[in-house]
This record gives structure tokens, C-alpha cells and sequence, in this order.
């Protein structure tokens, strides 16, 4: 098989990983009692222990594993790295190709519920000029892609890697990019770099600093915007600061232990959704566990953190200041930490189509809020034809 070859790339977890897994949280040794009632210090002792009670008892990796390898589970490499993807094509032959990309710590299962609604409209009530075909790859270190073994695979190389992506799809000739978090950073630097028919770009996260101009001028709106952002580098920013400094430290008890690998994971949930700090109260607890078993599964827990420290590096060698240069779409989700209003924006992206605000959601916008996340990209597609 050539080196640019798409081959089928179906997971089948030996059973043995999976007995390992069991005999680990069956022999779990829990921290003391919490010293505080709320989560003001991490996650509540009593959220993960339910978690991993389910984990124990009733969930099902087999049922999670055939989701994944129906919705095309492919490999490829590029730039000597393996790519782990999903590929959906859509019924619609004229449909859009459509790149999703994922953050931390999230996976290619953030968008599992919107996979349907994007790839075929006319099924969940939509029109045919609504659909897209779907490129859904995990991040270099992340899920079951390759982890780097030398430095240098952040943001800019992994926009690279997708741009062959797309490419080697045949999907080169006019194609579209949507990310949060981590998924945002390439998605921009996509744009940036003017990847070979990229039409243009949805984002549901940007990564800013307000001007010494812009908090003085602030309105009513943009100082609570400004307020939160600060609340979030104070009281919830913690994990980043490690994992750009020292992702090792972290990493050998995220490969080792898989309830230190989930709380690690649930805090981000717990902080940056928009459920009050109770993420059970939006997500299933499987949906939770699948997110983690694509860290536990490959051992990417580790490798995953590194992506900060990559970026980190990216970040100090300096980042593009001029405004992105292609037709972009914004969706702010009101439990976005970091958000940042129209006028910000328009000082940033060059030829903003859409922007709009939803009624509910966070950080993980495709999982809290995938009817307003479906109809935001429809609507910046159509900004963009």
C-alpha cells in the first residue's frame, strides 16, 4: 500500500485491554473525603465515583466501537504520521465536503450528534442544499492517530496535514472547516495559510486578546465577556498552564490510571460547560466514557497533552496578527468562557458572513447544543456560496 493510500481502518480493541481496564478500576485507590462540598477544587469525589460505577457496570465500549466503524473509520499518512479519520459521505451528491475538527478534551465522538443532521438534511429536516459530506480526523496524539515521536506537531503542521487531507479525498477543489478549542486554532490557521479550496471557515470558540482600546471601550456585555475570561485563567485554567509547561509530569498518571485519566477529563466538563457544574445534567455519562476510553484505549492520554506544549512553542515564535482573510462564520454559546462579541470580531476577520449568539451551551457546542451548532453552519455555508 502507497504512503498516500486511504485504507478502512475498523477498531477492534482486543479483549484483553479491555479485562486490564476492569481490573484497574476494580482496584481503584480513591482520595480521602472531599474537604469542600461543591467543585471549587476539582471534581467531587462522589461525580467520579458514579462515573466509574457505570463505567464498571452497564457501559458498553462493543456498541460505541461499531458506532465509530460506521461512520467510515479510516487511516491514512501524512507528513509520516497515521491519521485516524471518519468519513461520511452524504446521500446528496452536490453536498459540501466539510472538515470537523475536534479539541481537548474532547474527540471525534463531540460531533456524534450532528453527524446525522449535516450529512443528511433531508432526514432530520432539512433540504438537500443543506448537506454535507464529513471529514472527522483525531488530532496528531489524540484518539487513534499516531503519536508524535519527535517535536514539532502543533497547530500549523496539523492544518498541513489536513489540507493533504482534503486533498487526498478529493474533496480539493472547494471544501469547508469548522472548529472549537484546539479545532478552532487549525481551522484559523487553515484560513490563514489559504489551504487550496478552502471556501471559507465556522468557528465556535476564538482565541483573542482584547486591545488595551477594546476593555476600555467595552460595553456592559463585553465587560462580563472580559469578566468570565478572567474567571476562567484564575479559577479553571490550571491544566492548561501544566500541559504548555509540563505535560510529562501529568502524563505518566494519565497513562497509568484510568480514573486519574477521567477526573482529569470531567474537570473540563464540569468547567467549561454550561451546566452549572453538574455535566450530568447535559451528557450521558457513556457519552463521557467513550470521550475517555479515546484517550484510555490508545494511551493517549499523555501524547494528547503535548499538543499544548507544541503549541505552546508555536505561540512564543509568534502567531498571525492580521485579520483572517477568508469568508468566516462565528457561533458564541453563552457558557463559553472565552468569548468575544460582534464588533471584537470584526476586527479580526476580514470578511465575517455570520455571527450569532445561542440560547444555551458551552465549550463542547456540538454536544450541548447540536440543533443551534447544525443550524449556524448551515446558515455560514449558505453566507459563503
Amino acid at each position: 500500500m502507497s504512503q498516500d493510500a486511504i485504507a478502512p481502518f475498523p477498531i477492534h480493541v482486543p479483549q484483553e485491554e479491555l479485562d486490564d481496564l476492569a481490573a484497574r478500576l476494580a482496584h481503584t485507590r480513591w482520595p480521602g473525603a472531599d474537604s469542600v462540598p461543591d467543585g471549587s477544587q476539582g471534581p467531587r469525589g462522589t461525580d467520579i465515583r458514579a462515573l466509574v460505577a457505570r463505567w464498571r457496570q452497564g457501559y458498553d465500549w462493543r456498541a460505541t466501537e461499531a458506532m465509530v466503524n460506521g461512520w467510515g473509520s479510516s487511516r491514512t499518512v501524512i507528513d509520516g504520521l497515521g491519521i485516524h479519520f471518519l468519513h461520511i459521505r452524504s446521500p446528496e451528491p452536490d453536498a459540501t465536503p466539510l472538515l470537523l475538527t475536534h479539541g481537548w478534551p474532547g474527540s471525534i465522538l463531540e460531533f456524534r450528534d450532528v453527524i446525522g443532521p449535516l450529512s443528511d438534511p433531508q432526514a432530520h429536516g432539512g433540504t438537500p442544499s443543506d448537506a454535507f459530506h464529513l471529514v472527522i480526523p483525531s488530532l496528531p496524539g489524540f484518539g487513534f492517530s499516531d503519536q508524535p515521536r519527535e517535536p514539532g506537531w502543533g497547530v500549523g503542521r496539523t492544518a498541513a496535514a489536513w489540507s493533504t487531507l482534503m486533498t487526498r479525498l478529493g474533496y480539493g477543489a472547494r471544501w469547508m472547516a469548522q472548529g472549537g478549542d484546539w479545532g478552532a486554532a487549525v481551522t484559523t490557521t487553515l484560513a490563514h495559510m489559504r489551504a487550496p479550496g478552502l471556501a471559507g471557515i465556522h468557528l465556535n470558540f476564538v482565541m483573542f486578546r482584547p486591545t488595551p482600546d477594546e476593555i476600555a471601550a467595552a460595553s456592559a456585555e463585553e465587560r462580563q465577556m472580559l469578566a468570565d475570561a478572567a474567571r476562567y485563567d484564575r479559577d479553571y485554567s490550571g491544566y492548561m498552564k501544566l500541559q504548555c509547561t509540563r505535560p510529562q509530569s501529568v502524563g505518566f498518571g494519565l497513562a497509568d490510571s484510568p480514573v486519574g485519566l477521567a477526573a482529569w477529563i470531567y474537570a473540563l466538563f464540569q468547567d467549561v460547560s454550561d451546566s452549572g457544574g453538574a455535566p450530568e445534567r447535559l451528557f450521558a455519562l457513556d457519552h463521557l466514557i467513550d470521550d475517555m476510553m479515546l484517550y484510555w484505549l490508545p494511551n493517549a492520554g499523555p501524547s494528547a497533552a503535548r499538543f499544548y506544549w507544541e503549541a505552546a512553542q508555536e505561540m512564543a515564535q509568534g502567531v498571525p496578527d492580521a485579520p483572517v482573510p477568508l469568508p468566516t462564520g462565528i457561533s458564541m454559546f453563552p457558557g463559553e468562557q472565552v468569548r468575544l462579541s460582534r464588533r471584537w470580531a470584526e476586527a479580526r476577520f476580514a470578511d465575517l458572513r455570520f455571527f450569532a449568539e445561542a440560547e444555551r451551551g458551552g465549550h463542547f457546542a456540538a454536544m450541548e447544543n447540536p440543533g443551534r451548532f447544525v443550524a449556524h453552519l448551515r446558515a455560514t455555508r449558505r453566507a459563503i456560496a
